[in-house]
């Protein structure tokens, strides 16, 4: 039997007041299975990475509630909101946020750092991650000397440091070249397949969103279409 990891309840999200206000989010509704594959779909502005942004507790819905599994997340506060968020998800962004003057492994290892794992075990599972990825000859060379490629699973492999159960991918190669991209593709959907992390992927691409399992389109702050992906 399968079980929701998320369940999205009538998401509302409002910017502003009176004359001002934007409606990003409308009532979005929707359930995500344990490992499955998701592609949020949508224009600029049509509201998929505020979705983004509530669905991995980086902000607040106006109205409505995110549920982790029987969890409804309106109940958590201050650092039970972080430890959870630090232990549950992890992050692949367009940009890739690493230090630029830190050496890989510390970019790396950063997550544990902040949550407080001493320094061995921060730098065993640290190459670990970097193993997984093909990057531990690396571990010591400095982020800024890396390729855009190679940034990008640096990003990976700091998002699989705390052995999340969710990645959220926000245009995940959208800084790479094609072939790279596709190399960045697959790491995301190997992990997915191979060891069963939920894996929320914002995009643009149809070819990426294909290989999902399945596709949230949001227009205009409403959810229009929830498909299947044609993409083995």
């Amino acid at each position: 039997m399968s079980t929701h990891i998320i369940r999205a309840d009538d998401l509302h999200k409002s910017y502003g007041r009176g004359q001002t206000r934007f409606d990003a989010l409308k009532g979005v509704s929707f359930t995500i299975e344990e490992g499955e594959s998701i592609a949020i779909l949508g224009k600029s502005g049509s509201g998929k990475s505020t979705l983004m942004h509530i669905l991995a507790l980086l902000d607040a819905p106006t109205s409505g509630r995110i549920a982790l599994e029987d969890l409804d997340t309106r109940e958590l506060k201050g650092r039970r909101l972080n430890r959870t968020r630090n232990k549950t998800f992890g992050f692949v962004f367009q940009q890739f946020f690493l230090i630029p003057s830190a050496t890989v492994i510390e970019n790396v290892t950063l997550p544990l750092k902040i949550a407080g794992v001493g320094a061995a075990e921060r730098r065993r599972r640290g190459m670990a991650a970097l193993e997984q990825l093909e990057l531990a000859d690396k571990a010591k060379n400095k982020a800024v000397n890396l390729s855009g490629g190679q940034k990008q699973r640096v990003v990976i492999a700091r998002a699989l440091v705390n052995n999340p159960r969710i990645i959220f991918a926000d245009e995940p190669t959208g800084n790479l070249d094609s072939k790279t991209g596709a190399v960045v593709e697959d790491i995301l959907f190997d992990l997915n397949r191979d060891h069963g992390i939920t894996l929320i992927v914002v995009t643009h691409d149809d070819d990426l969103a294909a290989r999902c399992d399945r596709q949230l389109r949001i227009r205009d702050g409403l959810l229009v279409d929830d498909t299947a992906g044609v993409a083995a």
